[in-house]
């Protein structure tokens, strides 16, 4: 008689099912030999990006620790959409990722019919970076402060112009989260790309813009742009010198853009698991930070519950500023 009551801790009860006890060990060493073969790992967006950079640092980082290859693979279109769908359809298998951005992720879903379901669909395994915005003003706005600005802005209704990188872009939406929580009005003028809204508040076609702090940055320190504030929890630490919108005075305040790694739902979490922990290692090493760094970008990481939670969080977040606003996709 068996005095052991559990076969790879499932009841021997229920072993009369023997496919199911067959299957306990291989459930069990699913990630140990986990990669056995080259990895893709698919990109929203083409080369030269932030996210093709990002991809390619963390690409770089596990191929030399998971002893084999993590090949990147670019699949631009549907604004990022195609890329998640594709993997969302993948062999649950680990060897489809996908560098998640928050675009696709979870703004897409508040402005359009997706085909996938960015929590159903997907296995969270980290959260790998994250770039802050920075609110600044063209130099003929008399504000050098955000409660000076808010003033301001309260005091003109409709007459602040805000540029952004097209109408549902991050950028947009961090501005639309602050006039809902500063009580401000300003009108927004979406142009093709970040790069055409900095050169537009340089010019003073605009009067504000939340831009990266890889292209605002140079320009307040030339004394071109006043800067306001940041927007994430905490200070970057990129500018750590710039405080947070939140610590000015609206705590709770944060947009960040930020990039993770996601597989197909179902995926055996000891892969889910091996991989996680590949990632976690390789954000500390210092020439992956600083590569980070030098795209506008701070590490993170964390566990996969934590980063499930964050995605359900920035899903709700963003589906209420876009229904509050009105934004509909172009």
């Amino acid at each position: 008689m068996l005095k052991n009551k559990y076969l790879y801790g499932i009841p021997l009860a229920l072993c009369t099912a023997v496919p199911l006890c067959l299957a306990a060990p291989a459930l069990a060493a699913a990630g140990d030999d986990y990669p056995s073969r080259p990895v893709r790992m698919l990109v929203p967006n083409p080369p030269g990006g932030g996210s093709d950079a990002v991809a390619r640092i963390l690409a770089q980082k596990l191929t030399a620790s998971m002893n084999q290859q993590f090949v990147v693979d670019n699949r631009a279109g549907g604004g990022g959409i195609i890329a998640n769908e594709t993997v969302a359809r993948a062999n649950a298998d680990g060897y489809t990722l996908l560098l998640a951005f928050i675009g696709p992720v979870a703004i897409s879903p508040a402005l359009t019919k997706v085909p996938y379901d960015s929590v159903k669909d997907f296995a969270p395994v980290a959260l790998v970076a994250g770039g802050q915005y920075m609110l600044v003003l063209h130099p003929s706005v008399p504000a050098k402060s955000l409660k000076d600005f808010v003033a301001y802005a309260k005091a003109n209704p409709g007459k602040v112009n805000y540029a952004s990188a097209g109408n549902g872009s991050p950028l947009h939406l961090a501005a639309e989260l602050f006039k809902s929580r500063a009580g401000v009005n300003m009108v927004h003028v979406p142009y093709k790309g970040g790069g055409p809204a900095t050169t537009a508040i340089l010019s003073g076609e605009v009067q504000a813009v939340f831009g990266s702090l890889t292209s605002v940055v140079p320009q307040v320190k030339a004394g071109k742009l006043t800067p306001i504030g940041v927007t994430g929890a905490k200070r970057s630490q990129l500018a750590p010198e710039y405080p947070t919108i939140a610590e000015l005075g609206y705590p709770g305040f944060e947009m960040t853009s930020w990039y993770g790694i996601l597989l197909p739902a179902r995926t055996p979490q000891a892969i889910v698991g091996k991989l996680n922990a590949a990632i976690n290692e390789a954000l500390k090493a210092k020439d992956a930070t600083d590569a980070l760094r030098r795209q506008g970008l701070d590490a993170s990481g964390g566990t996969p519950a934590e980063f499930a939670a964050h995605i359900k969080s920035e899903l709700a977040k963003w589906a209420k500023v876009v229904k509050d606003a009105g934004i509909k996709a172009d």
